[in-house]
């Protein structure tokens, strides 16, 4: 046997021997060519500056999420659709479902890819479900 506790594995042999620090070996330990040129002259250990790198994150892609205008959906449900999935007021609702009525198209909010999809996808639903041919697209800002 190698000297280690009965029923120990050899990783964990690996690792208890790894951890007895001996002072002594640390001395007589090779020390590379500029290691003595690092040292302030006294003996003692060398500080060195180490810096963190961050890396820079990019902002993920930005996608309109649009209403098209058609002629068979109430503007009442146009407006509790920009209500429900894009919590906008009465107010904003109704701007928005004007200027859906009058240029063919309107602009319901900026969201990530995810975001974008998922809200498309419940104003399509939401107007199947209600027999409504309401469109909603999203576009690549």
């Amino acid at each position: 046997m190698s000297g280690f506790p009965w029923g120990m594995s050899n990783a964990c042999a690996m690792l208890y021997s790894a951890s007895r620090f001996d002072p002594s070996a640390a001395a007589s330990a090779p020390r590379m060519s500029n290691d003595e040129n690092r040292s302030s002259g006294t003996g003692g250990p060398s500080t060195s500056v180490i810096t963190k790198v961050k890396p820079k994150t990019k902002r993920p892609n930005l996608y309109r999420v649009l209403i098209l205008n058609d002629d068979y959906t109430p503007m009442e449900f146009v407006v509790h659709v920009l209500e429900k999935f894009f919590q906008k007021d009465a107010e904003a609702a109704t701007k928005i479902m004007l200027h859906v009525h009058h240029h063919g198209i309107g602009e319901c909010g900026v969201f990530t890819y995810e975001i974008a999809e998922t809200k498309v996808t419940q104003v399509m639903d939401f107007a199947r479900k209600h027999q409504h041919p309401l469109q909603c697209v999203m576009e690549k800002k």
